[in-house]
């Protein structure tokens, strides 16, 4: 993943796509944060991720209201795809990341896609 185009594409879509996008990549995070639950509804076999999953996601949804209120103070979408995509020291958090946000586009770019028929 080339961290140039993926800030390239996502600086070109709408605020609302953006947003979609993101929301989109919440869902996919919070389907990544699953493997961190134990068998029992009150344990977590990974506290470390799953802490850093609700902080993303955190992130990302404030973020995500900003871009539908036109928050001028919001930040960059550069910074917002650098803290996303950026290489990490924490591997593990990093795949999750990748895995969680090339769903989230590939579901993006399915939910965009135009059919035409020729009569």
């Amino acid at each position: 993943m080339n961290l140039q185009s993926e800030i390239a594409y996502f600086s070109d879509l709408s605020r609302s796509d953006q947003a979609r996008l993101m929301a989109q990549l919440i869902h996919e995070l919070t389907v990544e944060a699953r493997a961190t639950y134990g068998p029992l509804p009150h344990e977590v076999r990974d506290g470390a991720r799953l802490r850093f999953v609700n902080e993303m996601n955190s992130r990302l949804a404030r973020y995500v209201e900003q871009l539908l209120c036109g928050d001028d103070a919001r930040p960059s979408e550069e910074v917002v795809l650098r803290m996303l995509l950026a290489p990490r020291a924490d591997k593990l958090a990093e795949r999750i990341i990748v895995n969680a946000y090339q769903r989230a586009l590939q579901g993006f770019d399915n939910y965009d896609a135009t059919v035409t028929m020729d009569n």
